[in-house]
Formats: structure tokens, C-alpha cells, sequence
């Protein structure tokens, strides 16, 4: 493997790479990350605000477009049987009448945001600070933009926009500045691995 198609692996490629049931594990591992940053939360109206997209988007910038998809889509499914691991279950309802409701189009934006910073970090943007809070901030947009439209089909625009939007704009800055700090340093520590052990 050349130099270039090492560094556009995912942060995941040497785990995921090392067993047959090491993408499982990731998977699983993700999947749990996300229930937990769900419920890590301030309850807000009608959309609570969680650490969810901080790790949806760190999640699918390491495990790059394949398995990043693959844990968002293993989350909805869960979430689609009844599983508890959304942000309001199971106080505001289960399954698919709860992914219906006003989480909707945030939950849509996962997956879009997850498969574009999949494609993003798997051509180097998770690799500086600077390119990654870019690509963060884009997978942030993505997902509001999604939920507000969701949202405006019953609240209307601007009224979307109010509670869809403005409260979660500061703590979308500082969780873009956190995972652009925070995936570098990983890339870092794998590049280091690596090295010991060619």
C-alpha cells in the first residue's frame, strides 16, 4: 500500500481490517455511543439538545463512508423495533411513531451527513484542524437543514427556524470546534501506531 492510499484509510481501516468480526464490533460500539450521546441531554421544545451529532459526526469521519453508514443505519433500525436509543424514548413514545415525530429530520440528517463526511474524511479532510472543522460544520448545516425542513412541514418556516435552529447554533459551534480538535489528534496517534509498528 502506497503512502497516499494509507492516509486516506479511516482512523477504524487497521481495526477494521484485523478480523472478520472486528467491523461488527465497531458497529456495535458505535451504536452504543450514539444511545448514549442521545441521552446526554437539555431538554428543550420540541427538539431536546444532545451530544448526538458531535458523535455522529466524529463516528463517520473515523470509520469512513461504509462502516459509518452501516452503524447509523444499525442505530435507526434499532430505533425503528422499539429499542430505547433515541433521544426522547421511551417518555415520548417508540419505533417508528417516535422517528415520525418532531426528531424526524434530524434522524434522516444523520445518515446524509454521515455518508458525506464519510466521503470527505476518506480524502483527508479529518486530517488538520482547520479542513476537518470545515467539514464538520457541513455536517452540522446538513443536519439542521434537514430537521428544520421537517419541521417547518408542520410548525411552519419561521417557526422551525426558532425552535429548530437558533437554540442549538452555540453549542453547534463549540461541538465543531471539539471534533475538529479531537480527530486530528486521533489521526495522530494512529499515524505514531503505525509507524512502530512497520
Amino acid at each position: 500500500m502506497n503512502l497516499t492510499a494509507a492516509a486516506r484509510m479511516p482512523i477504524t481501516a487497521p481495526l477494521a481490517g484485523s478480523s472478520v468480526y472486528a467491523p461488527v464490533v465497531l458497529v456495535v460500539v458505535g451504536v452504543l455511543l450514539l444511545t448514549v450521546s442521545a441521552k446526554l441531554q437539555i431538554p428543550l421544545w420540541p427538539v431536546p439538545m444532545t451530544m448526538q451529532t458531535y458523535v455522529i459526526l466524529v463516528v463517520a469521519m473515523a470509520y469512513g463512508t461504509r462502516l459509518g453508514v452501516a452503524t447509523v443505519v444499525a442505530y435507526l433500525l434499532a430505533g425503528a423495533v422499539g429499542l430505547p436509543v433515541f433521544a426522547g424514548t421511551p417518555e415520548k413514545g417508540i419505533g417508528v411513531p417516535y422517528m415520525l415525530g418532531p426528531t424526524g429530520g434530524y434522524l434522516a440528517g444523520f445518515l446524509v451527513a454521515t455518508f458525506l463526511m464519510g466521503k470527505l474524511a476518506e480524502r483527508g479532510w479529518d486530517r488538520r484542524v482547520l479542513s476537518c472543522i470545515v467539514a464538520i460544520t457541513v455536517g452540522h448545516i446538513v443536519i439542521l437543514a434537514c430537521g428544520v425542513t421537517w419541521l417547518a412541514v408542520s410548525l411552519g418556516g419561521a417557526k422551525a427556524i426558532a425552535v429548530g435552529l437558533m437554540p442549538f447554533i452555540f453549542a453547534t459551534v463549540i461541538k465543531t470546534i471539539l471534533a475538529g480538535m479531537t480527530l486530528p489528534v486521533a489521526w495522530r496517534a494512529v499515524e505514531r501506531l503505525r509507524r512502530s509498528q512497520g
